[in-house]
């Protein structure tokens, strides 16, 4: 087992230079930290998993096993990627074809989760603690609090900061019952009041 003071790193798992990685960060077996990615403190980064050039996790991000974050993709604080979700950064890949100049971000919002298995085609960005369910495949923007499930992605509704679906009543308002966080739903978007 590998150990600085800042991280802990498997012996398994391989770390280019260059990378920059957090305090308190986890990197468990087999996985390939790729050089100019920055990955913040207390992450926990499961087992084969790739982090691809110049990725960015925030802080209190979980990537579950056998997930590959490639190149473009950024994720704010407190992002959860379920086990093998799968991400893209080229809308029309070619073996023979370089299209490295034409990686098409994605931004992942403070908060997001993305289930198990599902897929998350490039060049979209998914809003604050929305919640994306196992299996679907996410082709469009997601706005904070949503909640999208199926292949192809449609939203089911709206989920609060603890991931309990949201009931609003007739003025808008609804409350999250774990939480207890107050959230108001206006000209279709969820915001969270109190």
């Amino acid at each position: 087992m590998q150990q600085t003071e800042e991280y802990f790193a498997h012996q398994t798992a391989v770390i280019d230079e260059g990378c920059q990685i957090g305090k308190g960060t986890k990197i468990w077996h087999f996985s390939h930290i790729m050089k100019g990615c920055r990955i913040g403190e207390n992450c926990n980064i499961g087992q084969n998993v790739v982090i691809s050039p110049d990725v960015v996790l925030g802080d209190n991000c979980k990537v579950q096993n056998n997930v590959s974050v490639y190149t473009g993709v950024i994720c704010q604080k407190d992002v959860f990627l379920g086990p093998s979700c799968v991400f893209t950064n080229v809308i029309n890949p070619r073996s023979a074809v370089s299209r490295k100049d034409e990686y098409r971000p994605t931004l992942l919002k403070q908060g997001c989760s993305i289930g198990a298995n599902a897929t998350i085609v490039c060049g979209h960005t998914l809003g604050k603690y929305c919640l994306i369910g196992a299996g679907a495949v996410i082709r469009e923007d997601i706005q904070d609090y949503e909640c999208w499930i199926g292949n192809p992605a449609q939203r089911l509704g709206w989920v609060g900061e603890y991931g309990h679906r949201l009931i609003f009543n007739s003025q808008g308002i609804a409350t999250e019952k774990e939480s207890g966080y107050v959230y108001k739903l206006q000209d279709g978007k969820v915001e969270r009041i109190q």
